[in-house]
């Protein structure tokens, strides 16, 4: 009576493999690629590799790898049922081509970069690559340069190439760089790359990213980096942590789409030119440590789309009442510090209400510290230390209480607080007591005296008032 129940349960686990069989050739062969020539009525299952393609991938690995890597061995279909970690295919007019191309310690079993490696003339022959990354690949031990020739073979396909991280990446950017006409993101990260950035970048017009961090270059940002279509395009320009040297030109005004800029940890010199003003899109300005002067520029409250605005560590001089604050209530990173900004903190930065973290250390502020900095709603840190401020700080016990240590005050002479709105478990670290006249704080600017002098203080005079009466009884006797 239970046989036709095991018969459909048969027919169930049949069902089953055959579903997991056909998801299995799936995930091996993929989808057909994207774009004009990509061949989706083409058999997957009967589709071969194109056999110039195979041997030329194979010859650039090795060249990465080491000589003891046998690819046509380990990977006979490297395009379909024995793929290689970081080596991606798309299908066009009935061939598989490999169009993505990843070599370094990503995973476990990624492919990875032997002590000589160095670049195979095959790798240029893949053409149908589209991304092409290193990472770890070039140790010290192995400088090697970015080829300098052969770039325009692959004009027509790639649109990503990323070096990250290799010590042994040296030598200057290939002009040749700039005739990846189809380069959407450019990415040399923390290699040892020396010389001046090339002009002929410029040329890449469609180019969305360009990241040239933790380098050696020297010289000017080209003016050719704001320029025409290119400037059209380009959403993040990141060439910090470089020494880039002379002054900021006008030309990244240009930059209309460009929603992050970071050009910190330079040597770059001058005011900022009023063309920034065109940055209507931008969302991070970082210029920390370099050279810059002028002051804050009042094109900066017209950025409304600002949320981290990052200067500190130049000599910009200047005062924050040069600038709306009001106008700027997108910021929720507000770093000002070491900029020699005199005057007071104006009352309008109380406004930026989605403000996280404000640094206006080391200046030379003067003047009382707005009570309203402690009502903004999201305040996390709050560095005030290091200035001339003055008078009585009019925050409140649980205000200390939950900023602990991200609020720091000290380093200002005339600032004191009032012992009778905070007590010393909850007092601003290393801000004096306000000096009492009778027995309440006069909230001017005070004779700063530490608690502990107070204390004594007070003691010694009654000590000295009972030693008084004492001497007058003594006589009456």
């Amino acid at each position: 009576m239970r046989q036709p129940q095991s018969r459909k349960l048969l027919q169930l686990q049949a069902l089953s493999l055959l579903l997991f069989i056909i998801a299995l050739h799936s995930r091996l062969h993929g989808c057909s690629g994207q774009g004009e020539e990509a061949d989706g009525s083409a058999s997957t299952a009967a589709a071969p590799m194109d056999d110039k393609e195979k041997r030329a991938l194979y010859a650039a690995i090795e060249g990465f790898v080491g000589k003891g890597w046998n690819g046509s061995a380990l990977y006979p279909d490297p395009c379909g049922w024995s793929p290689i970690q970081g080596v991606s295919c798309d299908l066009f007019n009935g061939l598989w081509y490999p169009t993505v191309m990843s070599i370094g310690p990503v995973l476990d079993n990624s492919l990875q970069c032997s002590a000589d490696a160095k670049f195979s003339p095959q790798l240029f022959d893949l053409k149908r690559l589209k991304t092409l990354s290193f990472y770890s690949c070039f140790p010290a031990t192995n400088p090697t340069p970015i080829p300098a020739t052969s770039w325009d073979k692959l004009a027509g396909s790639l649109e990503t190439l990323e070096f990250r991280t290799n010590p042994g990446l040296t030598g200057a950017i290939p002009a040749s760089l700039g005739r990846l006409s189809s380069l959407q993101s450019l990415v040399l990260v923390e290699n040892n790359l020396t010389g001046a950035v090339p002009a002929e970048l410029g040329s890449l017009v469609r180019l969305r990213r360009l990241v040239l961090s933790g380098n050696g270059f020297s010289g000017q940002i080209p003016a050719s980096l704001g320029n025409g279509h290119f400037a059209e395009q380009l959403l993040i320009m990141d060439v910090s942590n470089n020494s880039l040297t002379g002054s900021l030109p006008s030309s990244l005004g240009g930059l209309k789409g460009l929603l992050k800029m970071d050009l910190s940890n330079n040597l770059l010199q001058g005011s900022l030119p009023p063309e920034l003003a065109g940055l209507g899109s931008l969302t991070l300005l970082d210029l920390r440590n370099n050279s810059l002067t002028g002051g804050l520029p009042s094109f900066l409250q017209g950025m409304a789309s600002l949320q981290d605005l990052l200067l500190s560590n130049n000599p910009l001089g200047g005062s924050l009442g040069q600038l709306g604050w009001e106008k700027l209530r997108g910021l929720a990173t507000l770093d000002l510090s070491n900029l020699g900004l005199v005057g007071a903190i104006p009352e309008s930065m109380a406004a930026l209400t989605r403000l996280r973290f404000l640094a206006l250390d080391h200046n030379r502020l003067t003047g009382d510290v707005p009570a309203r900095l402690a009502e903004l709603p999201n305040i996390g840190a709050l560095y005030l230390n290091g200035n001339n401020l003055t008078g009585t700080l009019q925050f409140s016990p649980a205000f200390y209480q939950r900023m602990g240590r991200r609020f720091a005050s000290w380093d200002n002479p005339g600032l004191c607080y009032s012992n009778a709105a905070v007590d010393a478990a909850h007092a601003p670290p290393g801000v004096t007591v306000c000096k009492v006249a009778g027995g309440v704080g006069d909230g001017r600017k005070p004779e700063a005296s530490s608690s502990l002098m107070a204390t004594s203080s007070a003691s010694n005079l009654i000590n000295g008032f009972c030693f008084f009466l004492w001497m007058v009884a003594t006589s009456l006797l």
